[in-house]
């Protein structure tokens, strides 16, 4: 029995894609129980056989999906992808320039990466970014979004959509779709949004929140130390530089004595063994160690080379049964029984104008240390550590993971190596050079997309390419005669 083309089975699946899209915008069920229960009705009705089903859990396109996210997760560890954020946007003039500048890059990079891991790295750096221009962070965000979006039609690896097609049209055709295949409609696309963007700005929301100060994980209260034989010792914030930055600002001094000046006047001098105490963008504020000569110590330091340069940084936040909780650092004795030094303390929705040693802990609280070789894991009772996207870790392996992306996308696109064999190469190569490590390669796999992906393209297969085309003529050939 067939209606307009299409036989009960393939009405009875239009059906269930139509309930399983009302159920995603109107409740708040995880997308992968909807596209689950979905299936799972296709099966009982019989519209769909258990072993066409549960096929799509062994495809090749979310094999490459899943091994992308160790790809990228080697490319977040090493700092590239932060490097790029950081080195892209700059300081256009107008806002027709600052939408360009934002979203070619983010697409360019959701062509390549997940697109979910561009969003995420760029949206505190576009909030700030915003604030500085004087532009309204919701006429950024916005955008950034579509562009990442639409970014991936781009390449096959740039969005899962790209991939399930292509992997449609090899089972139907057994050509293989390349790697650049759908690039110039993807780069049409991109402009056409970018345009659409600048020409339409004035729809797009203008949205403020009281907690805007507030509203960047980046803002950190952050203490740096300055050493005996500083170049900035002897002179006043305002010579130094330090009376004005940008991005944060100086909240107060902590004299080698104890004596504590706030506020802190442009005309104060700096000693050897002053604590300063800043509060804003942390990535920035961090830069003054190299500019100015100050390091991050809990004791007097008298010489910039007293200090192990091999320390890096790693971010923790307090557990809820942590027994830092009612603490500082120091009535703790953290720092030395763990080799470590506190650099800066975040609290959502709160500015803490003090040290960061003088801070009572509570849980939530977001904390940066600096240290070589701490044993994370023998702290989970009391700090969940996790590595930073804020503060990029530059080294040898931030070049060694780049190249290795770089040879991944040269092999597929030249035909050397079809796609998975070299998404899998590239992922071993990202483990073998420790630019990540298992663990980190498992927590950062979004499990919830590789459910529901097998799962949607299952739902595809009762409206058979075929069949569509046939239902698309009909439609078209009634139009007409309407019309006629």
């Amino acid at each position: 029995m067939e209606l307009l083309g299409l036989e009960v089975h393939a009405w009875y699946t239009i059906t269930i894609i139509v309930v399983m899209f009302g159920l995603l915008l109107k409740t708040k069920l995880p997308v992968e129980m909807v596209f689950l229960g979905g299936m799972g009705a296709l099966i009982l009705s019989g519209s769909l056989p258990v072993k066409e089903a549960i096929s799509g859990f062994s495809s090749e396109t979310v094999v490459v999906i899943g091994i992308m996210f160790i790809v990228v997760t080697g490319l977040v560890h090493t700092g590239v992808l932060q490097w790029v954020v950081k080195n892209l946007l700059g300081q256009p003039k107008g806002y027709a320039r600052a939408i360009t500048k934002l979203m070619l890059p983010v697409a360019v990079l959701s062509s390549l990466l997940n697109n979910t891991t561009v969003v995420m790295l760029f949206i505190n750096v576009v909030k700030m970014w915003s604030k500085k221009l004087g532009i309204t962070p919701s006429k950024m965000l916005i955008p950034l979004s579509y562009a990442a979006g639409l970014g991936g039609v781009c390449t096959i690896i740039g969005s899962p959509t790209n991939l399930v097609i292509a992997g449609f049209y090899k089972d139907k055709t057994g050509d293989v779709i390349s790697f650049f295949e759908p690039l110039l409609p993807g780069l049409f696309c991109v402009c056409v949004l970018i345009l659409s963007v600048i020409a339409m700005r004035r729809l797009l929301p203008d949205r403020k929140s009281p907690e805007e100060s507030f509203e960047s994980i980046s803002d950190y209260t952050v203490e740096l130390l300055v050493p005996t034989e500083s170049k900035i010792v002897g002179d006043t914030l305002k010579e130094c530089g330090l009376a004005d930055i940008s991005g944060g600002r100086l909240i107060e001094i902590v004299r080698f004595d104890k004596e504590i000046i706030s506020p802190v006047a442009d005309s104060e001098y700096v000693f050897g063994g002053d604590r300063l105490i800043f509060s804003g963008d942390v990535s920035t504020i961090l830069e003054l160690k190299k500019s100015h000569e100050l390091v991050s110590a809990t004791e007097h330091v008298y010489r910039l080379d007293d200090v192990d340069r091999r320390r890096k940084i790693s971010t923790a936040y307090v557990t809820f049964a942590s027994s830092l909780i009612g603490k500082t650092i120091v009535e703790a004795d953290y720092e030395k029984s763990h080799n470590m030094v506190l650099v800066a303390v975040a609290r959502s929705g709160e500015r803490i104008e003090t040290s960061p040693h003088e801070v009572v802990l509570r849980a939530g609280d977001t904390l940066m240390f600096e240290g070589r070789g701490i044993d994370k894991e023998g702290m989970n009772h009391d700090l969940c550590f996790f590595d930073s996207e804020i503060v990029a870790n530059y080294s040898v392996k931030t070049i060694v993971s780049t190249v290795i992306m770089l040879s991944m996308i040269l092999l597929a696109a030249f035909n050397v190596l079809p796609l998975l064999r070299a998404c899998f190469l590239a992922a071993f190569a990202m483990l073998l050079t420790k630019c990540c490590s298992i663990k980190q390669a498992e927590a950062n796999i979004n499990w919830k997309a590789l459910m529901y992906l097998p799962e949607a393209s299952a739902l595809e297969r009762p409206l058979s390419i075929p069949v569509c085309r046939n239902f698309l003529r009909r439609v078209c050939s009634m139009f007409a005669v309407l019309t006629q």
